[in-house]
């Protein structure tokens, strides 16, 4: 049982990821984060500029993907968000990139959580979107996933507590 919890840049996932480890639910982290700061720390200052940059984070995200356990597991992200990123940087998705997103339909629950917008952005090195921005982004985001068929449950922008209740009681 993976679930993916996916939305805008900046909606909050990390924040619900770690509530819901703290929960005792097992989690996989996000890859394209993971990514940027590794490339961040070699000197590239802005590694998605670089058009194979959604293919490393694929390579990333199957990694991860490949090591999950059995039994439930949220992950930050999937090649779905991948295809959404790759689209809005403007690169040309590879025939990798979407057959796994494809794949995603058997390799994931077919019901998404989609973290909805808190109408703020705090930029970090990793981030660098304004609101507008990862308003679209998020709107890609839900367009990709719906058109692989997937339902999304949005989570409703709160305190953390009560958004990490709403996955915890969605699963339950």
């Amino acid at each position: 049982m993976h679930y993916i919890l996916t939305g805008a840049p900046g909606a909050g996932k990390t924040l619900i990821l770690r509530g819901l480890e703290q929960a005792g639910l097992p989690v996989i982290e996000e890859a394209a984060t993971d990514l940027i700061a590794w490339r961040q720390a070699q000197g590239v200052v802005e590694p998605w500029a670089n058009p194979a940059f959604a293919e490393d984070i694929l390579v990333l995200q199957l990694a991860r993907q490949a090591r999950a356990g059995e039994g439930t597991t949220i992950f930050d992200r999937s090649p779905v968000c991948t295809l959404a990123l790759a689209r809005f940087l403007g690169h040309t998705p590879s025939p990798a990139l979407i057959a796994a997103a494809e794949a995603a339909r058997d390799a994931y629950v077919r019901e998404a959580f989609f973290v909805e917008s808190l109408d703020f952005i705090v930029n970090t090195d990793a981030r660098r979107i304004d609101l507008d921005g990862a308003l679209r982004f998020g709107d890609l985001h839900r367009e990709t996933y719906e058109a692989l068929g997937f339902t999304l449950t949005g989570i409703k922008p709160g305190p953390p507590e009560s958004r990490v209740e709403a996955v915890r009681a969605h699963l339950a």
